[in-house]
């Protein structure tokens, strides 16, 4: 530590005297940074190693599989607040230091609208400024940890906010680890007659280490038809060639080709057509428009990106069979292409309008880029909840599953030890952890016996806090913890939505959108939930050739802090639909999306061509905090 003046020393012991915070200038005269030659700075950044250790992890629940499971590889589609997520990836041998390319379209965190389908705002970001630096430098190190030493990050931004983050990834990755500010220059019809019209977006390209997957062969752009014309004489073979000088000394422009060719053959070569591989790839591209309304790759998920953007990063940054991530998967642009071009991939987003758009997507590909051309069956993919979990396929799980889920659930060490005869099952921190075996003499319960029979035979032998996991309907009293002595027995009940005292942050679900201005904004979710189905009660009726729905009870049913005091239809997101559902195969198709905010507009009834019905109609209603209620309804409904 440095000096202090005597005037510091002064004022920072009457600040702490009078029971006041210190101001944060004085953050670096007691903490005085470790000297770098740069460093952006600002409120609550905190230090990489924090980030890694302090990040909850939440365990990924398997929901359904799409296809036949892989015996070494699954692709993944993971429904969460990403940085949760990944720290869970990290976990996993096959995934932690694997990836071999990340690609990222984050929100931009601009409060700039975009536009979206029929001219709506497609969303409108609520975090700006340092909150939004910090939210995503926290992904960013972890992107790090989990990518490949050959690997590659590629981060999508625009001109607010691309210097920023190139700065703290410059900090991240190194200065030396930069590649590219790659420049997507995109035609769109001019609107701004006050300053130079913005038509294009940066993309940062890093790498981890020197090394890097980089396959410039698969991304060389075309010649020009100027560039082609000079290749005009053909050889007895009927090969397109032009006569170039050796070393510069022939220029070709004083006599005709051949005649040069003869008079000077050691001085001129043929150089062929054929044998061209394209103007090298250059940092700036001009030749990908936007996602057209008429275009066959079309979702309609806001801010969608062209299939042929994410080719040419895919082809260039990556191998066959390596592993793509991408963590803010929105349309699943990334995850289409890496199918198509037959690499493994991971998706996450915490939208479950994105979910359902990327499962629509994924099962109904088309092989060439555009999502055009023959039918693509994609290999088979696993859809995981992380942080919003189904209790009741959990409690099916085998006793062996349980007990690791449980134990992950709550960032706790799967290490089995013995104390005091006593078989424990891991450490939260350097505190011992039981899961407590309800499954066990066809089913007990933990009661105040249970924890007097625990401590008479731990006695002091134990952590201090002591930590029993145990589902709620197995736990007989309501205590959150009951003190023996100095040790305190903590009891962490599955279902569960966090103990405050037991993290830094109260628990933050991921919220769900009520219009579409909304829907990619920025999240970051602390802790879990499970999944409690909204009460919905609705009217079906019809007018002509018109299905009316009309929602008169929607409340949702989740355990949050403020959820029971919204008013009736207040937490309802939007309604998705899908016209021909497959209830064989119980795959939902997403085909219509309707907005809470639309909804009410309209006296909270919804209307829908009953010509597009076809056999069962499949409605999901969808409450902020992502819990679903289904219906299977037919024609015959609406009366």
């Amino acid at each position: 530590m440095r000096n202090i003046s005597k005037k510091d020393r002064e004022r920072i012991i009457e600040i702490l005297s009078n029971g006041s915070l210190l101001p944060v200038d004085y953050k670096n005269v007691l903490f005085p940074p470790e000297k770098k030659e740069y460093e952006l700075v600002y409120e609550e950044k905190e230090r990489e190693e924090d980030i890694i250790a302090d990040t909850m992890a939440v365990p990924l629940q398997p929901i359904k599989t799409f296809g036949e499971i892989g015996k070494d590889w699954t692709n993944k589609l993971i429904f969460g607040d990403n940085l949760q997520a990944m720290k869970a990836l990290l976990n996993d041998p096959k995934i932690k230091g694997k990836v071999k390319l990340i690609y990222i379209d984050p929100p931009f965190a601009t409060k700039h609208d975009f536009t979206g389908s029929k001219d709506q705002k497609a969303y409108q970001d609520k975090i700006a400024g340092a909150k939004f630096v910090e939210f995503l430098r926290k992904r960013l190190v972890l992107f790090k940890e989990l990518l490949d030493d050959q690997g590659s990050i590629y981060v999508h931004l625009d001109q607010r906010k691309g210097h920023y983050i190139k700065v703290i990834m410059d900090e991240i990755f190194g200065e030396n680890n930069f590649l590219n500010d790659i420049s997507w220059c995109y035609k769109e019809r001019e609107m701004s007659k006050t300053q130079w019209n913005e038509k294009h977006d940066h993309i940062l390209f890093y790498r981890k280490k020197s090394g890097q997957t980089f396959n410039w062969q698969s991304v060389t752009m075309e010649y020009s038809e100027g560039s082609k014309k000079k290749y005009s004489l053909k050889d007895e073979n009927g090969r397109l060639y032009q006569i170039r000088g050796k070393g510069g000394e022939y220029t070709g422009k004083q006599q005709l080709p051949l005649e040069i060719e003869r008079k000077y053959p050691d001085l001129v070569y043929r150089d062929y057509w054929d044998e061209k591989v394209g103007v090298l790839a250059r940092d700036w591209w001009a030749d990908i428009p936007f996602v057209n309304r008429a275009s066959a790759e079309r979702t309609n998920y806001p801010t969608q990106k062209p299939e042929s953007l994410l080719e040419r990063i895919i082809n260039a940054s990556s191998n066959k069979d390596d592993i793509i991530l991408d963590a803010f998967a929105g349309s699943g642009t990334t995850l289409a292409v890496s199918e198509k071009l037959g690499r493994k991939w991971i998706g996450i987003d915490c939208g479950k309008l994105a979910i359902y758009t990327i499962q629509k997507r994924m099962l109904n590909l088309k092989k060439e880029i555009g999502n055009k051309g023959m039918v693509l069956k994609p290999k088979a993919f696993t859809l995981y909840n992380a942080g919003l979990y189904d209790f009741s396929k959990l409690k099916k799980l085998p006793w062996k599953d349980w007990r690791l889920f449980s134990l992950h659930l709550f960032n706790c060490i799967d290490q089995k030890h013995t104390v005091s005869g006593i078989e424990l099952d891991g450490f939260r921190g350097n505190s011992d952890v039981l899961v407590f075996n309800h499954l066990e003499d066809g089913g007990v319960a933990l009661d105040y016996g249970f924890i007097d029979d625990l401590h008479s035979m731990l006695g002091s032998k134990t952590s201090k806090e002591f930590f029993i996991v145990a589902p709620a309907a197995s736990v007989s009293f309501l205590e959150n913890y009951i003190d023996k002595g100095d040790i305190r027995y903590y009891i962490l009940r599955i279902p569960y939505s966090i103990v405050n005292e037991l993290h830094t942050r109260e628990f933050e679900a991921i919220k769900q959108p009520i219009d579409e201005s909304h829907v990619n904004e920025t999240v970051d979710a602390v802790g879990f939930d499970f999944i409690r189905a909204p009460k919905v009660q609705c009217e079906y009726k019809s007018k002509k050739d018109t299905g009316i729905i009309k929602i008169n009870t929607f409340k949702s049913e989740a355990m949050l802090k403020g959820a029971s005091q919204l008013a009736n239809r207040e937490s309802l997101s939007f309604v998705m639909v899908d016209f021909n559902y497959a209830e064989k195969e119980q795959i939902f198709d997403l085909d219509h999306t309707i907005y809470s905010s639309e909804i009410e507009k309209n006296n909270w009834e919804i209307h829908l061509p009953l010509k597009s019905i076809k056999n069962k109609m499949m409605l999901i209603y969808l409450d902020i905090y992502g819990n679903e209620y289904r219906e299977i309804k037919t024609k015959a409904d609406f009366k």
